[in-house]
């Protein structure tokens, strides 16, 4: 006699009652399941891009903005600091590292960020196809970009102006592909990487279009009045001036967007950042800290839906216990038939237990899957707004756990009912009936 059929026979027979408490199994365990794969990924992304940064310099201004618009690319920059200043927070003894930013244009949604070689070499970022950038307006590019805007070598890109494609367009240069970068798993794959004079002169070439313009209204401004002054005198005076603009334009107006530090040593990331903040017109954010702040923010909702979560698994497996409770009151004649049949007290109750396990686990596989979808729904969402994507197909060691509990709610659920069954008087119940 096959047991096992018989306990899924026993569970088709009774379609309505385990719908119920499958699909109350399957919503529990989907929604923790969920929560924990999207605590790990987020957490795994996190790390992946904090790697050899230590502090964030910048524009006053939020610090948790600060963090995400220069180490995640997720947000908008606090604003610009000068060159001068960054040199001398690189110049300080308490520096082992440093990285400059600079980033404000787009391309189809991508940022294009203007830094040097090492920026790379922190997420080691490998170069798949061609080289890296050697001249202005040469850029290599993420892994993710060109896979999903089919882009490759020596393709000509015109980037927009601000962090959305609605911006204005560079339509007078273009960048030069010059590398695709292998994926990373880190932010790297989602950017366009250039030098920073690129940047500079992009911006140079666009404030000088501005500055043709209004030289030219100046001009005519000055000829209605040119004869009141000296033209000989006036002309080696202009000179000199714009000879000084230009200078100070060079060499005193270069400005990047933020920095990335490593210190030499772990002390002092408590000293140094507090000094930056209080002593100067810079910002100093600490990643870690401001990324612990976050989940912090978040965790109080992550802690109730995780609590409603397992509130669901309990009720199903209530659901579960009165669906096979109720089943054995309804069956007991049928039981005692497959006792004449030959079949033990034994074997009875490990058909109850067997119905109950087989809900539990199929609940749980069913979970596992339903979490994996809303994996992939959550995944496109952050790639339409944030060009972030998440994906797993592991199981979590804590998903375990919840295969651990699934069998634990189907053993319990069916404890009382299989008693009953092992205890069935086959004479009593045959006379009644």
């Amino acid at each position: 006699m096959n047991i096992f059929k018989l306990s899924i026979k026993n569970i088709i027979s009774k379609p309505l009652n385990s719908i119920l408490s499958l699909a109350l199994l399957i919503l529990g365990i989907g929604i923790i399941s969920l929560l924990l794969q999207l605590n790990s990924l987020i957490k795994t992304q996190m790390d992946n891009n904090l790697k050899g940064i230590d502090m964030v310099v910048g524009a006053k201004g939020s610090p948790l903005q600060l963090i995400l618009s220069a180490v995640y690319h997720i947000d908008s920059p606090t604003g610009n600091i000068s060159v001068e200043d960054a040199e001398e927070i690189k110049n300080n003894r308490m520096v082992g590292s440093s990285i400059d930013l600079l980033y404000g244009d787009n391309y189809k949604g991508y940022r294009i960020v203007g830094t040097e070689d090492k920026f790379l070499d922190l997420y080691n970022a490998k170069i798949k196809d061609g080289k890296k950038w050697n001249a202005p307006f040469e850029v290599v590019v993420g892994a993710k970009i060109y896979s999903k805007l089919n882009i490759n070598l020596d393709d000509e890109l015109v980037s927009s102006h601000g962090l959305r494609e609605t911006g204005e367009s560079h339509v007078n240069q273009s960048f030069k592909v010059v590398g695709l970068l292998e994926p990373s798993n880190s932010v790297v794959d989602q950017l366009i990487i250039t030098s920073p004079q690129s940047i500079w002169d992009l911006h140079d070439e666009h404030d000088h279009d501005d500055e043709d313009h209004e030289e030219h209204h100046d001009d005519e401004d000055h000829d209605e009045h040119e004869h009141d002054h000296d033209d000989e005198d006036h002309d080696e005076h202009e000179h000199d001036h714009d000879d000084e603009d230009h200078d100070e334009h060079e060499h005193g107006d270069k400005e990047i967007t933020a920095m990335l530090i490593k210190f030499k040593s772990p002390m002092n990331i408590i000293q140094f950042p507090r000094q930056i903040n209080e002593n100067t017109n810079l910002q100093a954010a600490v990643p870690s800290y401001e990324i612990s702040r976050l989940f912090k923010l978040f965790g109080f909702g992550i802690e109730t839906l995780t609590y409603l979560a397992y509130l669901i698994i309990l009720v199903s497996g209530f659901s579960l216990f009165i669906n096979l409770f109720n089943s054995m009151r309804e069956r007991k004649y049928e039981m005692a038939l497959i006792r004449t049949l030959g079949a033990s007290r034994s074997q009875l109750s490990v058909m109850v237990i067997f119905e109950s396990l087989i809900l539990t686990i199929s609940g749980f596989l069913l979970g596992l899957l339903v979490s994996r979808l809303g994996v992939m729904f959550v995944s496109s969402l952050m790639e339409e707004s944030l060009n972030y994507s998440l994906s797993s197909l592991y199981i979590l060691n804590e998903e375990f756990w919840l295969l651990g509990l699934s069998i634990l709610i189907g053993l319990i659920s069916s404890l009382i009912p299989a008693i009953q069954v092992y205890k069935m008087n086959i004479s009593e119940i045959l006379a009644d009936e």
